[in-house]
């Protein structure tokens, strides 16, 4: 009897150890499950953070990419209108430089009889300078005015000098286009620089086409004075 309670006694402490070693067992495993789904729910987070990062990070370099390029586009609006402002400032300078200059009354030509030659097909001497022009030459005030003379029998001054215009200036002194095949102003016209006046042509007495061209201090035939000089001083060489 004593020996079977005996047997009985050496069994518990087995089987109270190996339900101890069952339940460590379990609980082991439940705290190594546990621990690798809280790493795995690390690496989620972790990953998701890191996308939100990278997705914030590109909107951000977008946007700086579009505020440069809306800068750029800006700058470069400032620029064109500036050059733009630039463009027509020189082109209004331009224009009254040209207003207030003189030049040529034909833009090529060859020069002919120069003032003062003598011969038989003047009175005198030749009273202004010849560009030897095809006819129908455009010809061109040599500087602002006023038209006070243009028709044909010199417009006045006789019919050698054929279909002619005469245009006064501002500083007193006159310019003269004579031997014209076609006037293309009147008498109180108001011209610029530069503006066409006539075509040339072969009018009156003329050895050949070209356009006879004085300076004068009136309006009228005998007060011419050289108009390679004149020009010459007004910073314009022919």
């Amino acid at each position: 009897m004593s020996k079977r309670v005996t047997f009985q006694q050496s069994r518990r402490p087995s089987m109270s150890r190996a339900s101890g070693a069952v339940v460590a067992a379990g609980l082991g495993a439940s705290m190594v499950f546990g621990a690798g789904a809280a790493f795995a729910s690390g690496t989620t987070d972790t990953a998701a953070l890191a996308g939100a990062v990278t997705a914030a990070d590109s909107v951000a370099q977008q946007a700086t990419a579009q505020g440069k390029a809306a800068a750029a586009a800006k700058a470069d609006k400032a620029e064109k209108a500036a050059a733009g402002k630039k463009a027509a400032a020189e082109k209004k300078a331009a224009a009254k430089k040209k207003a207030a200059s003189w030049e040529a009354p034909v833009d090529k030509y060859v020069l002919s009889a120069t003032y003062g030659t003598g011969g038989a097909r003047w009175a005198s001497k030749h009273s202004g300078q010849d560009f030897a022009v095809p006819i129908g030459t455009k010809v061109e005030a040599a500087h602002s005015g006023r038209v006070v003379k243009a028709g044909p029998n010199g417009a006045g001054d006789g019919p050698a000098y054929g279909n002619a215009v005469v245009i006064k200036h501002a500083n007193g002194k006159y310019s003269q286009y004579a031997h014209l095949s076609k006037i293309g102003v009147n008498v109180g016209d108001r011209v610029k620089t530069g503006e066409k006046i006539a075509l040339s042509g072969n009018t009156g007495n003329s050895s050949g086409p070209h356009l006879h061209f004085e300076i004068r201090t009136s309006p009228n035939y005998g007060s011419a004075i050289n108009p390679v000089s004149y020009l010459k001083a007004e910073h314009v060489h022919i």
